[in-house]
C-alpha cells in the first residue's frame, strides 16, 4: 500500500516539477530580454545589473528544477513494475 502513495507522490511532484520549470524558463526568458535591452540602452546601470541578478537566480531556479526532475526520473525507473495480472500459471482446472 505505501508503495502505491509513494508512486502517486512522485506523479505529483512530476507534474509540479514540469510546471514550475516552465515558470522559471519563462522568468529566465524575460529577464535576459530585460537585461540585454537595458545593457543596451544604458550599459553599467543599477537597472542592469538587478535585471543580471534575476536573471542568474531565474536561471539557477530552473537548473535545480530540471536537476530535480532528472533524479526524480531516474528514482521511478528504478521501481518494480505492476502489472495488472498476477504472475500464476494457468492450469486446465482454471481454463
Amino acid at each position: 500500500m505505501a508503495a502505491k502513495s509513494d508512486h502517486s507522490r512522485i506523479l505529483r511532484a512530476v507534474r509540479q516539477l514540469r510546471r514550475v520549470r516552465t515558470f522559471y524558463a519563462t522568468g529566465v526568458a524575460l529577464w535576459l530580454t530585460a537585461a540585454v535591452w537595458t545593457g543596451w540602452m544604458h550599459p553599467g546601470s543599477a537597472q542592469m545589473w538587478v535585471s543580471v541578478l534575476l536573471l542568474t537566480l531565474f536561471a539557477g531556479l530552473l537548473v535545480t528544477a530540471t536537476l530535480w526532475l532528472q533524479r526524480l526520473r531516474t528514482s521511478d525507473k528504478d521501481a518494480p513494475a505492476h502489472h495488472a495480472a498476477p504472475g500464476r500459471k494457468v492450469t486446465a482446472q482454471h481454463a
